[in-house]
């Protein structure tokens, strides 16, 4: 919009409006496909502004900033309008200059249309996308999201109706438990919580990754997050700390105890492959503290933190080969010994799990390539 600005200011300078012209184009090809319209009504949607500010909390804008935003809307109107041959007319040279798509589009009802389903979209990178992670403490897109899906994850359907049922709830309101998932590595405590926000996030529902480093900046993020309409998931996997870490404090406050109030549009998500999240070794246990007992209970204490403790143990034989057969099929792979191979492969791992499985058919897929 600032290059087209440009050319509108220098269009009467000949050539120097056609080079302004050339960039206008080649940032609109480059954002939008060439389609001024659909990028006008993209960023509309997705501006974050006081006004929608306002509607997100629930309050009535005043009557000042609903005109202002009325007024607006209708010069973005007119710009989404605009042709080629509005632009090009006088210009030299403009029978060879590229032109550009003018969709038609609606601002006005577009925006109301967000406005009323502000809880479902929310405003800025938040329209657009579902994952999240911290970066230089600030919330950032992830570039490249999982995709995985609750149908892609065979076995521990309860394990996946307890984090779903949780979820709904925090979606719809509703009081929701913070969540540990625990249990034996690579069973899909993690792709479990990412295929239920892929499921649900077109109803409002949006992931905050955070590593364990990073939780001083927990009181930040929940601070920021607070006044937002959506609903989010601030996601910690493979936790474990050690005594004395700075994150454990900051965690420990946000899941119980802080001055603040809990955010009723935000809950905490870990996966742990541990029960006690709090490392411990023995000559620690065996320490000179004088309270000893109250130290122990300190370092459980975290875990029992979380309202909803989800385990995930490993599958059984069946199971196991259930999901070797079906991510096989998947991936279009015939074997006529799948199931002695996954469970020779399985040994050499030292235990069957959903990870297991999906090495193994990958390893049948790389020889199927050569």
């Amino acid at each position: 919009m600032e290059a087209l600005c440009r050319f509108l200011a220098d269009r009467e300078r000949g050539e120097e409006a056609v080079s302004c012209y050339a960039v206008f184009i080649s940032r609109l090809y480059e954002e939008a496909g060439g389609d001024l319209g659909a990028y006008i009504l993209d960023r509309t949607l997705r501006d974050e502004n006081p006004y929608i500010r306002a509607v997100g909390r629930g309050e009535t804008p005043p009557s000042c900033m609903v005109r202002c935003a009325a007024e607006e809307l209708r010069t973005l109107q007119m710009a989404a309008e605009l042709t080629p041959e509005d632009l090009l007319e006088g210009l030299p040279g403009r029978a060879f200059l590229p032109g550009f798509t003018a969709s038609p589009v609606a601002l006005a009802d577009g925006y109301r249309r967000r406005a009323e389903q502000i809880g479902r979209y929310g405003w800025g990178e938040y329209a657009g996308h579902a994952m999240f992670c911290l970066e230089q403490s600030r919330i950032t897109p992830v570039r490249h999201p999982d995709g995985v899906r609750l149908e892609d994850l065979v076995g521990f359907r309860r394990e996946k109706e307890l984090l779903l049922e949780n979820t709904r709830a925090l979606l719809a309101g509703r009081p929701a438990a913070n969540v540990l998932l625990t249990g034996d590595a690579g069973t899909g405590k993690s792709s479990t919580v990412k295929a239920v926000v892929n499921k649900l996030w077109t109803e409002g529902l949006r992931i905050v990754e955070l590593r364990r480093e990073q939780l001083r900046s927990l009181p930040a993020v929940l601070d920021e997050l607070s006044d937002n309409p959506l609903k989010f998931i601030l996601f910690i996997d493979d936790l474990t700390f050690r005594q004395g870490d700075e994150g454990y404090s900051a965690l420990k406050a946000a899941l119980e105890g802080s001055v603040s109030a809990r955010s009723r549009n935000v809950a905490i998500y870990a996966t742990s492959n541990r029960r006690h999240i709090v490392r411990e070794t023995f000559s620690e246990r065996e320490g000179d503290d004088v309270h000893r007992g109250e130290t122990m209970q300190e370092l459980v204490s975290l875990s029992e933190r979380f309202g909803l403790h989800i385990t995930f143990q490993r599958p059984d034989r069946g199971t196991y080969l259930e999901i070797v057969r079906r991510l096989a099929s998947d991936r279009g792979i015939e074997c006529l010994e799948l199931e002695a191979l996954a469970e020779q492969f399985a040994l050499t791992r030292g235990a069957r799990s959903p990870r297991a499985a999906r090495q193994f058919v990958d390893s049948l897929a790389c020889k199927k390539e050569r």
